[in-house]
């Protein structure tokens, strides 16, 4: 008997109460025909898993059940609610893919093969491990936001029946729900969700602490039950009294809320004061603010504790009024104000009101901001290629203590806190990002590396020839301005190292009676296919970045040359290279001499790091010189650009404010102090170390005879002679 006709035929009393229920549940907001449906899913499910138990000893068919109902309390389609009792069949039983298709569609499917996906592969190693799997679990809700859904359903499930499971196992699981599970809930908004699995991971992972904390709860809310029951009478009266429809409720902060503010604020419980906090629910936004004007007429607001999340939602998309008051009785209470379309949006985030693939509606919409967040996820992860970067790249978006600014045009984004005028500039735009020199905050020009507070309006000043450097990195905080930043940086690298590279090899071809140009076509690309290069561009880069010898490919190219028009017979290489220091994606300076424009250099291929310059007098030229064939000649072009560090050893007095004059005939000279340090001290004189900002040779010279005036330098010199 066919599986269609086994739905049909199946007796009430065949079904297992936990089936009937969820059965129940779905009536009350699906047609008949998709709770029909469900039932078909569980039959089709239960033959799958049959004799299948799980850890608890009961048939395992109970979990994708409960999952379902999870699913289904939060109003849920019927695609989800049947992906969720079909989630573990293509992985753990014989059931095929295309039978799901056959009887509920490609889309079901996909759901389920989205779970399946996530829990799929194997790694090397537990970190690598977290790390592609949270990878895939992001990709997986950038593809349908309701494969994340069943997989958080999955969670709390597993969460709420971990008892069975073994210490460490117990220990591992919980640790990863609090870091990762419960903040990608937060992030979309689901909130009662989020508590929970908050709340079971902390009781097994910390289970004393949550013990202690627990009833610390209890006796706190025993001790004041009266004085909660009379501030909720007393709103409850003051409403009716503004004749504002409400409904209050008093709710109590949950133990890991608690223990996190203890930890992260450095509190114990009984300074931890707001425990217990009421929750006003209206039917309007308009009588959201009458009720604050209303209960701030009856209990005095703390200063600086209100927080308007209506006007500025949150990214998640919460909404809410925030305010703190001081109670009869000497504790401060905290009330949210709220409509119930919020509160629902509050409770079950993306889960509210849910219609899929809803492009439209407004800005504030959990949904909308959730697909515009994993829109963001899904560039970002083209972009980067390691699983750790993304990650750590991630999970600064996914705690969500954010500050919310002004752009010129009165737009409103959020950043996470700490972010600086740079993160904002990428969050306007990656171009704005990539050309951005300063920034004006609420009209004052300031720094990019400026931390942002909220409220602030910021506008970023650009121009066309500013890029992004290295150090930009230490400045931001967002996982989108990192990722754009060093994207950039891979990318001018290897733009350098290709131009470099191609000089290199230019110049070794020439010593040898021959050019690139001479190569015939096949030689090269079997040169290529030999050393699994994909074109010309890698094996430049491969050179300039100093994993490949120039010299050793010249001359394997010309020996793939078999008609002997090109001589092997090296003479001694051409001029040499010129640089203009701009090429720093393939040239760094050492740090051991400090070359400057002006001084006689020399370049020396180091695998991986590319050309390290090093002035020819420098003490460790010699023994660099033990590798010919890693020396390169180079020397500076005529148009030299930028800045480079020198080191300045200088003899001075021993007296007070010498420092702060041979640091201003630095400044004077327009060269900037990047560090000083005190080498030698006695009575009555010091020597000082600076490591300053010079543009060549002849600028190094200016500074040194303007510290030289001074009246407490008795000698300065360049460090190392």
């Amino acid at each position: 008997m066919g599986m269609m006709d086994m739905a049909a035929t199946t007796h009430e009393t065949d079904i297992p109460g936990d089936v009937l229920d969820l059965e129940q549940l779905l009536s009350g907001y699906l047609p008949e025909a998709q709770v029909r449906q469900v039932r078909q899913a569980y039959l089709i499910g239960a033959e799958a898993h049959a004799g299948q138990t799980r850890k608890s000893g009961e048939p395992y068919i109970t979990h994708p059940v409960a999952v379902a109902r999870i699913l289904a309390e939060q109003a849920m389609d019927a695609e989800t609610i049947i992906a969720a009792i079909l989630h573990d069949t293509l992985e753990d039983t014989g059931l095929a893919r295309e039978r799901i298709v056959e009887c509920f569609g490609e889309t079901v499917a996909e759901l389920v093969d989205g779970v399946t996906k996530l829990d799929a592969v194997r790694f090397s190693s537990r970190q690598e491990a977290a790390a592609e799997s949270f990878r895939k679990m992001l990709l997986a809700m950038a593809r349908d936001l309701r494969v994340i859904l069943i997989k958080l359903s999955d969670r709390l499930h597993n969460m709420r029946t971990l008892g069975a499971k073994a210490g460490p196992s117990r220990r591992r699981i919980a640790r990863e729900t609090l870091e990762i599970y419960a903040p990608i809930a937060q992030r979309l908004g689901m909130n009662k969700l989020k508590a929970e699995l908050q709340d079971l991971g902390f009781r097994a992972l910390y289970p004393d602490r949550h013990r202690v904390i627990s009833a610390r709860i209890k006796s706190a809310i025993g001790n004041r039950r009266e004085s909660m029951a009379r501030i909720d009478h007393a709103l409850e009266a003051r409403l009716e009294a503004e004749q504002i429809p409400a409904r209050v409720v008093s709710r109590v902060k949950s133990p890991f809320s608690i223990y996190t503010k203890m930890r992260n604020d450095h509190k114990s419980f009984s300074q931890v004061m707001d425990v217990y906090g009421f929750r006003v629910v209206t039917d309007s936004v308009m009588r959201c603010y009458h009720a604050l004007g209303a209960i701030h007429a009856l209990f005095k607001p703390v200063e600086g504790r209100f927080k308007d999340f209506i006007a500025i939602p949150k990214a998640n998309g919460y909404q809410s009024l925030h305010t703190v008051l001081f109670g009869p009785f000497g504790a401060p209470i905290e009330i949210q104000i709220r409509t119930e379309e919020m509160d629902s949006v509050a409770e079950r985030g993306v889960a509210a009101h849910w219609v899929y693939k809803t492009e439209g509606g407004p800005a504030n919409s959990a949904q909308h901001r959730a697909r515009e967040w994993l829109a963001n996820l899904a560039d970002r992860q083209a972009a980067t290629p390691s699983s750790m970067e993304f990650i750590e790249s991630v999970k600064i978006d996914l705690f969500p203590d954010e500050v919310y600014l002004f752009t010129p045009r009165g737009d409103i984004l959020s950043l996470p806190r700490s972010a600086t005028a740079l993160d904002f500039a990428y969050a306007v735009h990656t171009d704005v990002g990539y050309h951005a020199v300063a920034a004006r905050v609420d009209g004052k020009l300031v720094p990019l590396r400026t931390p942002l507070a909220s409220g602030q309006q910021v506008e970023i000043i650009t121009a066309a020839s500013a890029v992004p450097n290295p150090a930009w990195l230490d400045v931001v905080v967002t996982g989108k301005a990192r990722t754009a930043i060093r994207q950039y940086l891979k990318h001018l690298q290897h733009e350098d190292a290709v131009d470099f590279g191609h000089r290199m090899l230019d110049r070794e071809l020439d010593a040898r009676n021959a050019t690139l140009d001479t190569i015939p076509a096949p030689v090269l690309e079997h040169f290529l296919a030999e050393h699994n290069l994909k074109r010309l561009e890698e094996l430049l880069a491969d050179i300039a970045l100093g994993n490949r010898m120039p010299d050793h490919v010249a001359e394997q190219l010309l020996a793939g040359v078999r008609d002997g028009g090109a001589s092997a017979t090296r003479r001694p290489a051409g001029d040499n290279i010129r640089i203009t220091g701009t090429e720093r994606g393939v040239l760094s300076f050492a740090n051991c001499c400090h070359p400057l424009p002006g001084d006689d250099i020399i370049g020396y291929l180091s695998s991986g790091k590319g050309i390290v310059v090093h002035r020819a007098e420098c003490p460790n030229v010699a023994e660099l010189r033990k590798s010919p064939e890693r020396c390169i000649g180079i020397e500076w072009d005529r148009q030299v650009s930028g800045d480079y560090k020198v080191e300045l050893r200088t003899e001075v007095l021993n007296r007070p404010g010498v420092l702060a004059t041979v640091a201003a005939a630095i400044a004077e000279a327009e060269s900037n102090i990047e560090n000083v340090e005190y080498i030698e001290r006695d009575f009555t004189a010091a020597t000082l170390l600076f490591t300053i900002e010079v543009k060549n040779r002849k600028h190094l010279a200016d500074v040194m005879r303007r510290v030289r005036r001074t009246a407490v330098v008795n000698g300065v010199y360049r460090y190392p002679l």
